[in-house]
């Protein structure tokens, strides 16, 4: 496990979130340490998902950037796992990974990914949506001043990060929480695709429909029976309806 805090002085100058970097290839491990250097975070480097999943069980991390090619351990089954561990739920994963066929992108966001970024990628733009999932993660994914939402069975406290149905916790994805969240401050409005993508990752960001499509259906399965409460507008995209 590489500690890069001590390689890159200017980190002094910034908020230290910690960003954790599973990946094997020496050479992309040093491109993204050059690039993220300026940017003042901790850097922690694992090579396998072994090493990255013992960190996770001792060490906090502000954001995981998860490669699916790992010998050994794979990033999706690492993916799995990392989910289960308490202090990781709510930590933004972004697979970055040359696999990317819509299948592999698939499995890789129903397992709980919250991006996924195909190499060869763009360090700035890496970064950049880095950056988006730190400022969503910090802000709850909600600029309004109310951290507390309840619509019939559903209720959802921000400042918590906490969830239930009917009274039962919900175990939600950090993006499914974000999803969750937007609705349930939002009720009976529509919004597209590409309304809700804006309001949980921010104005551009580049992901699909489809992504989206998969996300609010790993959502509804974990809302049970009020799953229903979010409804497809044919045509135009979701919304959280609160009455019959």
């Amino acid at each position: 496990m590489a500690d890069k805090e001590e390689a890159a002085p200017r980190a002094a100058v910034a908020s230290k979130e910690a960003v954790l970097i599973i990946e094997d290839d020496p050479e992309i491990q040093e491109l993204l340490s050059l690039a993220m250097a300026k940017e003042g975070w901790k850097l922690i480097q694992a090579k396998t998902g072994e090493e990255g999943l013992d960190y996770l069980k001792k060490n906090r991390v502000n954001c995981i950037l998860l490669d699916i090619m790992l010998p050994g351990m794979d990033g999706f089954k690492l993916l799995k796992k990392l989910k289960e561990i308490e202090i990781c739920r709510g930590v933004p994963v972004i697979m970055t990974t040359a696999r990317g066929e819509e299948a592999d992108i698939i499995t890789g966001l129903e397992l709980g990914a919250d991006d996924y970024v195909v190499k060869p990628y763009s360090p700035k733009v890496l970064i950049a949506r880095v950056r988006a999932n730190l400022r969503r993660q910090e802000e709850g994914g909600s600029g309004v001043k109310t951290r507390v939402w309840q619509q019939g069975k559903l209720r959802l406290d921000a400042d918590r990060h906490s969830a239930s149905c009917d009274g039962k916790p919900l175990d939600l994805f950090a993006t499914e929480f974000a999803l969750l969240q937007h609705f349930l401050s939002h009720p009976d409005i529509v919004f597209t695709r590409g309304q809700i993508i804006a309001a949980i990752k921010g104005e551009d960001y580049p992901v699909t429909d489809r992504s989206v499509d998969v996300q609010i259906l790993g959502l509804r399965k974990k809302l049970a029976e009020a799953g229903d409460m979010i409804e497809t507008i044919r045509g135009v995209g979701y919304r959280l309806r609160t009455s019959e």
